[in-house]
């Protein structure tokens, strides 16, 4: 198109919006993009970044106790949760400087407002108009809460990085990523916590075996998990707690926070007038190309409803600058995905289930060990390091490796180099072990 203002206009400033918008300007392209909050996106300002930061915070009690074990003397200590929040602003603050300013110096035009759709080449910002001949929608996604009487009584993940203070006691509804960390920040920060899902076990999804050892880490980090029912109602009690209903049961909390999930950030963008359709769920329906159904209208990232993973917006991203603007084809294969619960200790895992690889039609083999790491054995710490591989009997193809400990998601992260180039039981096994660690256990498992 020849009557456009630019070639491509991004709606989304988090990861997957401005590596994309980034990657473009490289190939030549003329771009511009809108941010309606901060600039970074979920990842950055309210998700991945400060809950590492949060969880990092939260396991110095455990470092402290640890050290006596080792012949340390540590007096009483305090943990300030003013001091802790200004120092993850500002660490957020610099995050989000450091995104605005890749994006000016790769040339690309800044827009901090809202944008929406006017049709599939044109963007409405600020009472202006920008033309483009390609947009690209990244809005990510936004927490929801139950919908249950007193629904607005509950925080979200996004309230949580705020409070003025620290919770004595709080309330966790939702089983997932969010709801099992949280549930050891706070309680790692010393807060009592109850952790309510409707599931028999937390994290749906990941290799049962892998789901026990997490509720195991649960209870002994002091969490109270209640499965298998989930509030009917909530309020507020006269003494200012709230009461959250269950059946033939009450929690009674000073917070309760909802982490039920996320939803596709897609109202009020316009996307009927573009002509962008969206399934049920409102997530933005898109091809193997990030295509959606207007052709000049592209969506990656949380958006889409697809993988709701940081590094997997960030590679849609960059595949989809690629290919509109780079004239190389890039699709994007989600089959082999890593990732990890920053719960403690964490988990991670890459490649199939157990009972998916079986569903699957695999024979499956299955290699497994759960021992003490040897750090404990002189802290008297109750955590144990959980190792599991799901292997094809027929090929000897590693299918799955599934892991909880400390190191797991630093672990997974190499590990996950060997499963996606399709490495075989036998090449774990005449791989030599570094000891004495955790992970030598992956090529000692008999």
């Amino acid at each position: 198109m020849t009557d456009v203002d630019v070639d491509l206009f991004v709606i989304g400033g988090g990861s997957g919006g401005v590596r994309a918008a980034r990657i473009a300007a490289t190939h030549g392209a003329r771009v511009a993009i809108a941010e309606e909050h901060r600039w970074g996106g979920t990842c950055v300002i309210r998700g991945c970044v400060p809950k590492k930061l949060l969880v990092y915070a939260s396991e110095f009690a455990h470092a402290f106790d640890d050290a006596r074990g080792f012949g340390w003397e540590v007096g009483p200590v305090r943990h300030d949760w003013a001091a802790l929040i200004a120092a993850k602003d500002r660490e957020i603050a610099r995050l989000s400087g450091l995104y605005q300013g890749n994006l000016e110096r790769h040339g690309v035009v800044r827009h901090d407002g809202r944008a929406t759709l006017v049709d599939a080449h044109t963007v409405a910002i600020g009472g202006a108009r920008v033309r483009a001949g390609h947009i690209l929608i990244a809005t990510g996604g936004r927490p929801v809460r139950p919908r249950i009487p007193g629904a607005e009584l509950f925080i979200t993940s996004d309230e949580a990085f705020h409070l003025p203070t620290l919770p004595a006691r709080i309330a966790i509804v939702g089983g997932g990523y969010i709801g099992v960390e949280f549930a050891h920040i706070f309680r790692g920060l010393g807060a009592e916590v109850t952790l309510i899902h409707r599931r028999d076990r937390v994290l749906a999804g990941f290799d049962d075996d892998l789901r026990d050892a997490v509720e195991a880490g649960l209870a002994r980090a002091g969490v109270v998990v209640r499965a298998g029912g989930e509030p009917r109602a909530v309020r507020r009690a006269a003494d200012g707690a709230i009461v959250l209903e269950l059946d033939g049961a009450e929690v009674v909390a000073d917070v309760a926070m909802a982490a039920t999930g996320r939803a596709p950030h897609t109202a009020g963008l316009g996307l009927e007038a573009a002509g962008v359709a969206v399934d049920a769920r409102g997530a933005i329906a898109v091809d193997a190309w990030s295509q959606t159904s207007a052709p000049s209208v592209y969506a990656v990232g949380d958006v889409t409803g697809r993988v709701a993973l940081t590094p997997v917006a960030i590679r849609e991203g960059h595949a989809f600058a690629d290919t509109v603007f780079g004239g190389k084809a890039i699709k994007i294969d989600h089959e082999l995905i890593a990732t990890a619960v920053f719960a403690q200790p964490a988990a991670a895992a890459v490649g199939l289930s157990e009972a998916a690889a079986i569903a699957r039609g695999h024979d499956v083999q299955i290699y497994a060990t759960k021992f003490r790491p040897m750090k404990h054995t002189m802290t008297g710490r109750g955590d144990q390091v959980f190792l599991k591989l799901v292997v094809d009997r027929v090929t000897g193809v590693v299918l799955g490796v599934h892991m909880v400990a400390a190191e797991a998601p630093e672990i997974i992260q190499a590990v996950a180099i060997a499963v996606t180039m399709g490495a075989t039981k036998d090449d774990f096994d005449r791989t030599f072990a570094v000891h004495p660690t955790a992970a030598e256990e992956l090529v000692l498992l008999r």
